[in-house]
């Protein structure tokens, strides 16, 4: 899966939070990254309301958001290079820094960088991808693309690097596997029909419980 950085200039109002959350949460669900969606907007709607209030409203600012190894990464620029957020206690009766108090709960790691013309201030959260075009799915997502790199078109084995299937030739490698299991059902006696009704039952559970993507039935 390709996740090709982006990043979006906005200017820094109270009405732009909304917005910027949706955005947010529609590109992690093109990556693939359900899970991350609650942290991530958490994480955006602290970064911008912190320069609302200690840089101030209408300031320029832009949102950028890549991949940093296997990790999101959520970049916040803004035109202040020492308007630096702050950190507090928990136990601190402060108001101010309890936005980056948030922050440092939900992301792995944050920091700021200096530059000439202002300030990036950015987090990183931790997904469970094992490298950063792969997919995020758990043991059933490995299996299957490990099963995948066994076949192509024409039957024979190719090398195991599921990275480098296309969509085209994976479905159609996904196709001959589910095939290939249909006939074994059928020549060892048993009921292929009840087999695909009782895995389209698990495949949707499975779904609705990690809050995936929707996808095609498999009849």
């Amino acid at each position: 899966m390709s996740r090709k950085p982006w990043d979006l200039a906005f200017t820094a109002e109270a009405e732009e939070v909304a917005a910027l959350r949706r955005i947010m949460r529609f590109h992690l669900g093109l990556w693939g990254l359900h899970d991350l969606t609650d942290g991530a907007q958490l994480c955006v709607s602290e970064l911008v309301s912190n320069i609302i209030t200690h840089v101030g409203p209408g300031t320029p600012a832009t949102l950028a958001v890549s991949m940093n190894g296997t990790h999101l990464r959520i970049e916040v620029h803004d035109p202040a290079p020492r308007d630096l957020p702050t950190l507090v206690d928990a136990d601190s009766d402060s108001e101010a820094g309890r936005g980056m108090a948030l922050v440092d709960a939900v992301a792995d790691r944050w920091g700021v960088l200096l530059r000439p013309d202002g300030k990036v201030v950015w987090c990183e959260l931790a997904t469970e991808l094992a490298a950063p075009n792969g997919h995020v799915g758990g043991a059933g997502v490995k299996r299957a693309e490990t099963l995948l790199s066994l076949y192509t078109a024409d039957g024979r084995p190719r090398e195991a690097d599921p990275s480098r299937l296309s969509r085209a030739v994976a479905q159609e490698a996904m196709i001959d596997v589910i095939t290939d299991f249909l006939y074994w059902l059928r020549v060892h006696g048993c009921d292929e029909e009840d087999v695909l009704d009782r895995a389209q039952m698990r495949f949707e559970a499975l779904v609705s419980a990690t809050a995936g993507a929707p996808c095609r039935a498999l009849r």
